[in-house]
Protein backbone atom coordinates (compact mmCIF):
# COMPACT_ATOMS: atom_id res chain seq x y z
CA UNK A 1 0.00 0.00 0.00
CA UNK A 2 2.74 2.32 0.81
CA UNK A 3 4.65 1.72 -2.21
CA UNK A 4 1.03 2.70 -4.03
CA UNK A 5 1.10 5.60 -2.43
CA UNK A 6 4.85 6.08 -3.24
CA UNK A 7 4.09 6.02 -6.78
CA UNK A 8 1.17 7.69 -7.09
CA UNK A 9 3.23 10.77 -5.62
CA UNK A 10 5.87 10.28 -8.22
CA UNK A 11 3.71 10.03 -10.70
CA UNK A 12 1.62 13.29 -9.91
CA UNK A 13 5.03 15.00 -9.81
CA UNK A 14 6.62 13.82 -12.93
CA UNK A 15 3.81 14.21 -14.65
CA UNK A 16 0.91 16.46 -12.93
CA UNK A 17 1.25 19.41 -15.18
CA UNK A 18 -0.66 17.16 -17.57
CA UNK A 19 -3.51 16.80 -15.78
CA UNK A 20 -6.42 19.05 -15.99
CA UNK A 21 -6.21 21.80 -13.25
CA UNK A 22 -9.09 20.12 -11.20
CA UNK A 23 -7.59 16.58 -11.30
CA UNK A 24 -4.29 17.86 -10.51
CA UNK A 25 -5.91 20.02 -7.25
CA UNK A 26 -7.47 16.97 -6.61
CA UNK A 27 -4.38 14.69 -6.31
CA UNK A 28 -2.33 17.03 -4.64
CA UNK A 29 -4.88 17.09 -1.77
CA UNK A 30 -5.21 13.82 -1.40
CA UNK A 31 -1.74 12.13 -1.97
CA UNK A 32 0.43 15.07 -0.60
CA UNK A 33 -1.99 17.12 1.99
CA UNK A 34 -3.49 13.61 2.92
CA UNK A 35 -7.03 14.67 2.38
CA UNK A 36 -9.95 12.79 2.75
CA UNK A 37 -11.96 12.55 0.13
CA UNK A 38 -15.00 14.35 1.78
CA UNK A 39 -12.58 16.76 2.90
CA UNK A 40 -11.38 17.39 -0.81
CA UNK A 41 -15.13 17.81 -1.69
CA UNK A 42 -15.73 20.31 0.64
CA UNK A 43 -12.72 22.26 -0.03
CA UNK A 44 -13.34 21.98 -4.10
CA UNK A 45 -17.29 22.26 -4.14
CA UNK A 46 -18.21 19.39 -5.96
CA UNK A 47 -19.34 15.88 -4.48
CA UNK A 48 -17.22 13.02 -2.98
CA UNK A 49 -17.71 11.00 -6.13
CA UNK A 50 -17.12 13.98 -8.35
CA UNK A 51 -13.18 13.89 -6.08
CA UNK A 52 -13.16 9.96 -6.56
CA UNK A 53 -13.75 10.18 -10.31
CA UNK A 54 -11.06 13.07 -10.95
CA UNK A 55 -8.55 10.93 -8.88
CA UNK A 56 -9.52 7.66 -10.57
CA UNK A 57 -9.23 9.25 -14.29
CA UNK A 58 -6.16 11.52 -13.41
CA UNK A 59 -4.15 8.23 -11.77
CA UNK A 60 -5.37 6.61 -15.42
CA UNK A 61 -3.99 8.70 -17.34
CA UNK A 62 -0.77 9.01 -15.35
CA UNK A 63 -0.34 5.41 -15.37
CA UNK A 64 -0.76 5.49 -19.33
CA UNK A 65 1.75 8.52 -19.57
CA UNK A 66 4.41 6.70 -17.79
CA UNK A 67 3.72 3.61 -19.77
CA UNK A 68 4.21 5.14 -23.15
CA UNK A 69 7.13 7.48 -21.80
CA UNK A 70 9.10 5.33 -18.86
CA UNK A 71 10.31 8.52 -17.82
CA UNK A 72 9.62 6.92 -13.75
CA UNK A 73 10.95 3.97 -14.78
CA UNK A 74 14.42 5.04 -16.28
CA UNK A 75 15.07 7.82 -12.96
CA UNK A 76 14.49 4.82 -10.62
CA UNK A 77 17.18 2.94 -12.68
CA UNK A 78 19.49 5.64 -12.86
CA UNK A 79 19.11 6.32 -9.28
CA UNK A 80 19.95 2.78 -8.34
CA UNK A 81 22.94 2.69 -10.82
CA UNK A 82 24.24 5.82 -9.05
CA UNK A 83 23.72 4.18 -5.41
CA UNK A 84 25.87 1.39 -6.71
CA UNK A 85 27.98 3.44 -7.88
CA UNK A 86 28.46 5.01 -4.36
CA UNK A 87 28.53 1.88 -2.33
CA UNK A 88 31.79 0.94 -4.81
CA UNK A 89 33.59 4.25 -4.19
CA UNK A 90 33.07 3.86 -0.39
CA UNK A 91 35.02 0.48 -0.75
CA UNK A 92 37.47 2.47 -2.75
CA UNK A 93 37.69 4.79 -0.43
CA UNK A 94 38.47 1.93 2.38
CA UNK A 95 41.54 0.44 0.41
CA UNK A 96 45.05 1.73 0.44
CA UNK A 97 45.02 4.37 -1.71
CA UNK A 98 48.22 6.57 -2.77
CA UNK A 99 47.20 10.19 -2.43
CA UNK A 100 46.32 11.27 -5.80
CA UNK A 101 43.96 7.84 -6.05
CA UNK A 102 42.33 8.76 -2.54
CA UNK A 103 42.04 12.24 -3.63
CA UNK A 104 39.78 10.97 -6.88
CA UNK A 105 37.90 8.46 -4.73
CA UNK A 106 37.10 11.37 -2.36
CA UNK A 107 35.89 13.37 -5.55
CA UNK A 108 34.03 10.52 -7.23
CA UNK A 109 32.31 9.73 -3.94
CA UNK A 110 31.37 13.00 -3.08
CA UNK A 111 30.00 13.96 -6.61
CA UNK A 112 27.64 10.98 -6.73
CA UNK A 113 26.51 11.65 -3.69
CA UNK A 114 25.76 15.37 -4.86
CA UNK A 115 23.81 13.84 -8.04
CA UNK A 116 21.80 11.67 -5.68
CA UNK A 117 20.77 13.90 -3.07
CA UNK A 118 19.80 16.27 -5.71
CA UNK A 119 17.44 13.37 -7.45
Amino acid sequence: MAEDRYMQSLLLDFYGELLTDKQRECCELHFNEDLSLAEIAEQCGISRQGVWDNIRRALASLEEIEEKTGLIRRFSETQRALERLGETAEKLLALPLGEEAQTLAHRLSDGLGALLERG
